[in-house]
């Protein structure tokens, strides 16, 4: 069995892979004031709730855009296993089968969209990732990672919203049958998701227009992706939820193939 930790700025999402098949998620909210015995008891209990002894627990790769996070972590998947956690990091990437450009920057989240991408979908693709920050990665086998483009993530923009106005509160992120909200709450679910449906299908118009190459297929992931509706339909060919799970796993597999 594989453990792997997603440490993201809003979450962290921990999964185990049994045999090839994600049979236990959980996702929290990143609290990085926390001690490593606060993490350390956290693995324990869930660990104990999905019925899994640590002993079956074998390895453990941790991808990370949360650094304070990276040593706490892996200390406490080391005292609940006994196993040293492999964290994503750029010597790996410099050896990568996979070109990654700059790569003390990019976040290790994007190269498992990546990674997981070309390897099982196509060898030509653009990750749409709804998360904290609105990713689309463009990807290709024979050239590598492409380019990104980054714009704040959907709930990022609402909690912006409600923070730098007085009498504008968080909404549910739920997309509205009308663009024309009625009150509130709907004015600003309205604004949100169907003003990042444009945002979202006029950036892939620009990209594939500069790639001019229409071999690229688009793959949605994150947790707020099946959010915006219109946009299965008409812009993306697949929707994966797990895919940055599956790249950290295919990259986990990857650095212990060439040890």
């Amino acid at each position: 069995m594989i453990l792997a930790v997603d440490i993201g700025n809003s979450n962290i999402v921990i999964a185990l892979n049994n045999e090839g098949s994600w049979t236990h998620t959980f996702r929290s909210e990143t609290k990085e004031n926390q001690s490593e015995f606060y993490y350390e008891q956290a693995l324990r209990n869930l660990l104990l709730e999905w019925g899994i002894h640590h002993s079956e627990v074998d390895n453990c790769v941790i991808s990370s855009v949360v650094p304070d996070l990276n040593h706490v972590i892996k200390e406490a998947f080391f005292q609940v296993t006994g196993h040293t956690a492999m964290v994503l990091n750029p010597d790996l990437f410099k050896n990568l089968d996979m070109f990654i450009p700059h790569r003390y920057e990019i976040g290790s989240d994007i190269v498992s969209n990546a990674y997981a991408a070309i390897h099982l979908f196509s060898e030509k693709c653009i990750i749409v990732d709804f998360g904290t920050a609105l990713t689309f990665t463009t990807v290709s086998k024979n050239e590598g990672i492409k380019g990104v483009t980054i714009a704040p993530g959907l709930q990022t923009a609402v909690q912006s919203l409600s923070n730098h106005t007085a009498q504008l509160p968080v909404v549910p992120l739920v997309l509205p049958d009308s663009v024309i909200g009625h009150d509130t709450v709907s004015a600003i679910q309205a604004g949100v998701t169907w003003g990042y449906i444009g945002l979202v299908s006029h950036i892939l118009t620009q990209i594939k227009a500069e790639i001019n190459d229409g071999g690229y297929k688009v793959i949605a992931t994150g947790g707020l992706s099946s959010i915006l509706k219109p946009l299965e339909k008409k812009n993306f060919d697949f929707v994966h939820k797990l895919l940055t799970l599956d790249g950290m796993k295919l990259l986990y597999e990857y650095a212990n193939k060439i040890k």
